[in-house]
């Protein structure tokens, strides 16, 4: 009875969501986008403190007590960083909202089949940590993506410094002709740059946003040009020339290592495919090793033991270039 129940409300729900997206998202799509619109455009206020918001204002989220709450430790500012950096939008409150609604459903589904007490916390803990692990997931694919298309972005600024035009002119045409994640960011630091923020912090808090080698190194370069003076236009040739000889190198570096990658997934596949035949074969003979006290205890130990191998093949595998 109680599995119909939860059934019922979670098909309700489902019901009543869907509804309510379809019929009110479209419109508070548009306000928002909107309401960005005509903040871009504003003019600046006489107060000072909400000309600073106008550049760096965090969005609110669901609960925007809880978003206070989490700036203020440093964990917070990690999932803030997380957020900033995989490209979503949404807010840190919102992703604890969804962490625990899914940690929580997750556990009360599990209880409802598993008689074990630990196996329901630690599905719920996996659950809560999914959204988490999908953050960790979109920054990293973001990230490759950005040092991939970086090189054109370096050559459509070294272009647009030799037909004339200034370097905050050509940061806003890589904006406006790159694409995600590359045009973006560099809209981020442009429009920073016209609210009135300084070109060495636009640039530097663009190096915190992208944690990336190359883009310090193109950071780096802008700044010392700016002060000893030089030929910008060339140097950005040369750093576009390395990161490209780079990408080589590390595609070189991966077909030498794809034994010991391809290694480590078979070692690590290679038990729990053998446990999951030989249950289907003879589930007599595995019973023992599920149901027992010490069999647990030996899953756990090998499940641990796995991981750690994992791990550490991938760091004698890994080379940074």
């Amino acid at each position: 009875m109680l599995l119909v129940i939860l059934v019922f409300f979670l098909g309700a729900g489902a019901v009543v969501g869907g509804y309510a997206a379809v019929t009110y998202l479209p419109g508070y799509l548009e306000r928002r986008r909107l309401d960005q619109r005509l903040q871009a455009v504003a003019s600046f206020d006489s107060d000072p403190e909400t000309n600073a918001s106008i550049v760096s204002r965090p969005d609110e989220g669901p609960l925007p007590a809880i978003d206070r709450l989490v700036s203020r430790s440093q964990a917070g500012t990690w999932l803030s960083k997380l957020i900033e950096q995989s490209g979503i939008k949404t807010t840190a409150s919102a992703i604890m909202v969804i962490a625990v609604v899914m940690a929580v459903a997750t556990g009360l589904v599990v209880a409802l089949f598993m008689s074990q007490p630990w196996v329901p916390l630690l599905a719920a803990l996996l659950a809560g940590a999914l959204p988490f692990l999908f953050l960790i997931n979109r920054r990293s694919s973001r990230l490759r993506t950005f040092e991939e298309r970086f090189p054109e972005a370096l050559d459509l600024l070294s272009r647009a410094l030799r037909a004339g035009h200034a370097f905050q002119t050509a940061m806003g045409m890589v904006a406006d002709e790159m694409e995600e994640p590359v045009g973006p960011e560099f809209k981020k630091t442009f429009d920073q740059q016209n609210f009135g923020l300084p070109l060495r912090d636009s640039l530097i808090q663009l190096s915190e946003r992208v944690p990336l080698l190359d883009v310090r190194f193109f950071v780096t370069a802008v700044l010392i040009q700016r002060d000893t003076g030089g030929n910008l236009s060339e140097i950005l040739d040369n750093l576009a020339h390395v990161v490209r000889e780079r990408f080589k190198i590390r595609r070189q570096v991966r077909v030498h290592t794809a034994h010991g990658r391809f290694t480590a997934f078979v070692l690590l596949a290679l038990p729990a495919g053998l446990g999951i035949i030989l249950s289907t074969l003879n589930p007599d003979h595995m019973d023992p090793l599920f149901k027992e006290k010490i069999g647990q205890t030996m899953l756990i130990a090998a499940i641990v033991m796995q991981g750690i191998g994992f791990i550490w093949i991938r760091k004698v595998i890994k080379i940074e270039v």
